[in-house]
């Protein structure tokens, strides 16, 4: 069964920063690239980020390039998003998804809140 949870949200004050985790079972990560994506109160979502399978390259929606980065782990199993000089509008829940071609997602995790307010 494939599975993905992610973890680190939580409450930040504009400026900080957090880091999400994907831990992933259930399938061969390595062989998967993978994306996150968030969805905010009252909005659709909006793709954040994607890596390819062996990591070495990786795309940001432009309002987080320069603050945000995605990173995996193939031994862990794991995909991270490091989030920096967080913004009150990056508050939204966060996803990691598996991605199949044709920007298609098959596989969603359940979600983690990252909330940025003073």
């Amino acid at each position: 069964e494939v599975q993905l949870v992610e973890s680190g949200g939580g409450l930040v004050q504009p400026g900080g920063s957090l880091r999400l985790s994907c831990a992933t079972s259930g399938f061969t990560f390595g062989n998967y690239a993978m994306s996150w994506v968030r969805q905010a109160p009252g909005k659709g979502p909006e793709w954040v980020s994607f890596i390819n399978s062996g990591g070495g390259s990786t795309y940001y929606v432009d309002s987080v390039k320069g603050r945000f980065t995605i990173s995996r782990d193939n031994a862990k199993n794991t995909l991270y998003l490091q989030m920096n000089s967080l913004k009150p509008e990056d508050t939204a829940v966060y996803y990691c998804a598996r991605f199949v071609g044709g920007w298609a997602h098959d596989y969603w995790g359940q979600g983690t809140q990252v909330t940025v307010s003073s």
